[in-house]
């Protein structure tokens, strides 16, 4: 258990900018949920703990949206769109968050919308094609190409030309979906003769 005084402290010295109940209790060291709600309230009415949605913190207003998007439901990790745009495989630019976790669901929260696509738990717990930056778990391009291309039949991608396609066939066993792999080799194909 970690002295009252040193709680904040602890905190402000962690690199997560968003913080769940289960991980105050853990940073804490405290088995007492009543305790640690007790801490967490008291920080948050001092102004020194910002309140998302509930059980879920961040340090200040200014907390990064990609850690909160995969702390909301987990397992997940951040891909799609979210990561199709950043790498500019799509154009187009998308103002909600997408992540690959174990349901679907769209959620407002604190100004952002996350949209949640559903992934069979194989799937979402491989860690093949995943990176981790910053306390949070994204797709590579790839990895987040191949979400797409499992979620949906047919999607428009706009720049198929940075794909790495032996990435692709690495990873593409762990869908184990043989018309995925179709789709795969049509987009391969496709971007091979543009």
């Amino acid at each position: 258990m970690i002295m009252e005084r040193d709680r904040l402290s602890v905190l402000l010295r962690s690199e997560n900018t968003v913080f769940t109940f289960k991980e105050l209790s853990l940073i804490w060291k405290e088995t007492d949920a009543r305790l640690v709600k007790k801490y967490a309230y008291r920080y948050v009415k001092a102004g020194k703990l910002y309140p998302i949605r509930k059980g879920i913190y961040a340090k200040d207003k200014g907390y990064d949206r990609l850690e909160l998007a995969v702390k909301i439901y987990t397992p997940s990790y951040v891909s799609l769109e979210t990561i199709l745009a950043r790498e500019g495989v799509v154009f187009q630019h998308y103002d909600q968050i997408f992540v690959v976790s174990y349901l679907s669901r769209e959620l407002s929260c604190d100004g952002q919308t996350y949209v949640f696509r559903r992934i069979k738990e194989p799937i979402l717990t491989n860690s093949l094609g995943l990176e981790t930056k910053d306390n949070y778990y994204f797709a590579s391009k790839e990895r987040a190409f191949l979400d797409t291309i499992y979620l949906n039949k047919n999607y428009h991608f706009d720049n198929l030309s940075s794909i790495n396609w032996d990435k692709c066939f690495e990873i593409i066993h762990i869908y184990g979906n043989p018309a995925m792999e179709k789709r795969l080799n049509s987009y391969y194909k496709l971007a091979a003769h543009a």
